[in-house]
């Protein structure tokens, strides 16, 4: 399966004719615990349509013939809506100086291919490309009780630690969206994880 698989990068302009797609793999990908996000088209066109208008954005997807079997975006982050840059800028930090990597989605049959690892490379190769040294996302913050939290859930923060990103508890924004089940929107905490290492 693996060998069948194309990766490409893609940026600005070149991402429009993919957005279709990549809305219908996010409401698909995301409806998965922790995120459990009810997605509709409305709201995905209203996020990429935002997302699609920076020059400097950034897709990275896989696909399998023509069909996206997984994505990951980037972008400044000064191009992210204010709820993302509020908590750079409440402690001063200049969201010029950095690309934000917004989200990582990928279909279940083709997780444990490291595509992962190759996400990661494409889109800090595209924020040093661009000129940015720093490099931050942010993940939704979840209780270990919580009763959607699969048994065998794989935590990721091992390998965002590995990848050199650490968890900012300092640096946190909520986001409302409509849970799996559930009449409208509730709020949701997430946290930023940040790499400041200098890139060449």
């Amino acid at each position: 399966m693996a060998q069948k698989l194309v990766v490409e990068r893609l940026q600005g302009a070149a991402i429009r004719p993919w957005l279709e797609a990549l809305a219908a793999l996010r409401i698909r990908v995301f409806r998965e615990y922790p995120y459990l996000y009810e997605g509709s088209e409305e709201a995905e066109r209203r996020y990429l349509s935002h997302f699609s208008e920076s020059t400097e954005s950034v897709l990275v997807m896989a696909r399998r013939d023509e069909q996206i079997v997984g994505a990951s975006t980037a972008m400044p982050l000064r191009a992210e809506s204010p709820a993302f840059r509020a908590p750079f800028e409440a402690l001063g930090l200049p969201v010029d100086d950095y690309f934000y990597l917004a989200e990582s989605v990928l279909l279940p049959d083709y997780r444990g291919l490291g595509l992962g690892h190759r996400f990661f490379d494409e889109r800090e190769a595209a924020a040093s490309q661009l000129g940015y040294s720093k490099t931050t996302f942010c993940a939704v913050v979840r209780s270990t009780t919580h009763p959607a939290r699969p048994a065998r859930l794989r935590e990721l923060g091992g390998f965002w630690k590995k990848r050199g990103y650490s968890p900012r508890a300092d640096l946190v924004c909520e986001l409302p969206w409509r849970e799996v089940g559930s009449d409208g929107e509730t709020p949701h905490l997430l946290m930023f994880w940040t790499n400041v290492v200098e890139r060449g």
